[in-house]
C-alpha cells in the first residue's frame, strides 16, 4: 500500500492509477487525438487546456477529469504518434534491414510531428507509454535477432535511437522554419542558397560540401556508419 501511495505522487500518466469512471462526453482519445492536431498545427507552445478546450469545444475541466496537467497530456500525445512507428517482426526480416526499416519510419513520424524532438525526455516518464515499450521491445528483437546479447542489443537499440531523433530534431526544425516562412522548398532553396554560397566563398571545401549535401544521404550514410560501428562491437 505504502508503495502504491509512493508511485502516486511521480510526475507522470502512466504511475497514476486510471479512474474508475470516464467522462461520456469527452473521452481520453480525443482530447489526445486533437491535442497533437494542435501541436502538429500551431507547435507547442500553442498547446493549453484553454486552446484545446476551445477546439474541443468543452471546458478545461472536462479535459482535467483526462489528464492532470499539460506534462501529462504531452506524454499522451507522444506515445499516441510513436505508435505510428512500424517496426518489422524479427522473425519475418534480416535483423539490419528492420532495424534501417525502423529507424526511417521513426525518422518519418518526427518529420510528420516536428514538436516531438524538442519535448521528449523533458516530461514524465515517456518510455512507460505502452506504444513506445511495444516499438523498444521490438526493436530489441531485431538485435537479438542479430546476435547481440540482451545488454548489447538494449545499448544498441538506445545509440540507434539517440542518432534518429538527434537528426529528426534537425529535420523538424528545418520543416518548421520552412513552414514559417510561407515558401516552397525550392523557393527556399533558389533565395538561401545564393546567400550561403557567396558567404562561403573563403572556404572551398565547406561551399563544395554545401552543393553536394543531400538529407535523405546523409541519413542513410549515418545510420551505416552507426550499424557497421555496433556490429564491429559485437
Amino acid at each position: 500500500m505504502r508503495y502504491c501511495e509512493h508511485m502516486t505522487d511521480i510526475p507522470s500518466v502512466w504511475a497514476r492509477p486510471k479512474k474508475g469512471r470516464e467522462q461520456p462526453a469527452l473521452s481520453r482519445e480525443q482530447i489526445v487525438s486533437e491535442a497533437i492536431k494542435l501541436l502538429d498545427t500551431e507547435g507547442l507552445d500553442a498547446l493549453s487546456m484553454r486552446n484545446l478546450g476551445k477546439r474541443l469545444d468543452a471546458g478545461a475541466t472536462s479535459i482535467y477529469r483526462h489528464v492532470a496537467n499539460k506534462d501529462e497530456l504531452i506524454e499522451l500525445a507522444i506515445d499516441e504518434v510513436y505508435g505510428e512507428i512500424e517496426v518489422p517482426s524479427a522473425s519475418a526480416t534480416e535483423w539490419r534491414a528492420g532495424v534501417a526499416a525502423s529507424a526511417q519510419s521513426m525518422r518519418a513520424m518526427i518529420n510528420r510531428h516536428p514538436w516531438v524532438g524538442s519535448v521528449l525526455g523533458q516530461v514524465g516518464l515517456s518510455y512507460l507509454g505502452p506504444n513506445v515499450m511495444h516499438m523498444s521491445d521490438r526493436m530489441l528483437a531485431l538485435f537479438e535477432k542479430g546476435g547481440f546479447d540482451l545488454v548489447a542489443a538494449n545499448r544498441a537499440m538506445r545509440l540507434v535511437l539517440s542518432y534518429v531523433i538527434g537528426a529528426g530534431v534537425g529535420e523538424a526544425a528545418w520543416l518548421t522554419s520552412l513552414a514559417r516562412s510561407g515558401l516552397s522548398e525550392a523557393e527556399w532553396a533558389e533565395r538561401v542558397f545564393p546567400i550561403a554560397k557567396a558567404t562561403a566563398a573563403p572556404y572551398p571545401r565547406l561551399l563544395a560540401a554545401f552543393e553536394t549535401a543531400d538529407a535523405e544521404d546523409m541519413f542513410t550514410y549515418g545510420l551505416d556508419a552507426l550499424l557497421d560501428g555496433l556490429v564491429a562491437k559485437r
